[in-house]
């Protein structure tokens, strides 16, 4: 592996940085100065020293991504743009794919990665991970419409949810509904057999994965590794 390519893969800076940072000095290949960015290490074997940190390798990427409306979950699409396209070609390795889906139209927290073990276990129905979303509806809803919702509605094509949790806010046009299963448009056709309608939806939280603030749409960064143990343990 190239030496700049780890260090952008493993989230310390860009392309352009590591070759700053390499002219500077900055970076530390077995205790020396590489001659070059682009160098081959062993990113296993060989340790690697940015700026007086040691890094350590991963063998799977892990981000987060604050997803703006209009892009599609999928790696790639032959009409939209998909939520790859949000991220540099710095971070781009081959097998990245959105853990999970949001429609188009739908914001906030997404999980990027490469680790198809942990999707896989993350997204398992008998998993039952939950995702909690920020929602606000085309009409009010009452209290008996909450408790309707919280213990599981019929959809249209007869597959009764789960129970689910909903927080109304004061003018009970909006709150947080709280999910552990994932079907298809599932909160959209949930309020529509209550007669209603999703005029806004962010997710916010996905098991104990908590949507950064600090993250404008369409920004991203890399998992800290506490999220990522976070993570791992969602999926016991």
């Amino acid at each position: 592996m190239r030496l700049d390519k780890f260090l952008t893969s493993s989230g310390c800076c860009s392309r352009t940085e590591a070759k700053r940072a390499v002219r500077a000095g900055a970076v530390l290949v077995n205790g020396a100065v590489p001659k070059s960015s682009d160098v081959a290490i062993d990113p296993e074997a060989d340790r690697i020293v940015f700026q007086g940190k040691h890094i350590v390798y991963r063998k799977y990427v892990y981000i987060m991504l604050n997803k703006p409306e209009g892009y599609v979950s999928a790696t790639e699409d032959g009409r939209d743009k998909t939520v790859l396209d949000l991220l540099p070609s710095e971070a781009i390795r081959p097998g990245l794919f959105p853990c999970g889906r949001l429609d188009k139209n739908t914001l906030g927290l997404m999980l990027i990665t490469d680790d198809g073990d942990l999707a896989h276990k993350l997204l398992a129905p008998k998993s039952h991970v939950s995702k909690t979303y920020r929602f606000r509806s085309k009409f009010p809803m009452s209290r008996a419409d909450a408790v309707r919702f919280e213990g599981g509605v019929t959809l249209e094509d007869g597959y009764v949810t789960l129970p689910a949790k909903i927080e109304l806010d004061d003018d009970c046009l909006g709150g947080y509904i709280t999910l552990t299963e994932g079907k298809y448009h599932q909160i959209k056709r949930m309020l529509e057999a209550l007669d209603n309608k999703i005029t806004y939806l962010e997710r916010i939280t996905f098991g104990n994965l908590v949507l950064d603030n600090s993250l404008e749409r369409g920004e991203w960064r890399y998992l800290t590794e506490e999220e990522i143990a976070g993570l791992r343990a969602d999926r016991k």
